[in-house]
């Protein structure tokens, strides 16, 4: 007789910690805002698709500035720009970057404090 309370009682208890669990809707609530920092974390660019956009609004003014407007030789400027084809290209060694920021600050007219800043930008480039 002890034997089989004592098997009832086990069996409640058992009975009542399975109820007592969480039911599986409220277990994925913490979900969403894990995958919310992980989409985040996956928005956030890397060093060299910043470097490619800078590169994109580079020649993209580049392009503005030439005052070309047809849709298809935007693509060609684009394109070549973007490979480096174009005399607009920024030049592989620092020397010809120097001159080539420092003509076309010239051609800007900038000067003093805005000049400083237009060299460094266009120096990191």
């Amino acid at each position: 007789m002890k034997q089989l309370i004592a098997a009832v009682v086990i069996a409640a208890f058992a009975a009542s910690t399975a109820f007592a669990q969480q039911p599986q809707g409220e277990a994925k609530k913490g979900a969403p805002a894990a995958e919310k920092k992980a989409q985040q974390a996956k928005k956030e660019p890397s060093p060299a698709q910043l470097k490619q956009q800078e590169r994109m609004r580079q020649c993209s003014g580049d392009a503005k500035a030439k005052g070309i407007n047809s849709k298809e030789e935007r693509n060609k400027f684009m394109s070549a720009c973007l490979k480096g084809e174009t005399a607009d290209a920024k030049p592989a060694t620092q020397q010809d970057r120097m001159k080539s920021c420092n003509k076309e600050a010239g051609n800007k007219q900038l000067k003093g404090e805005d000049r400083k800043k237009f060299m460094s930008s266009c120096l990191k480039g």
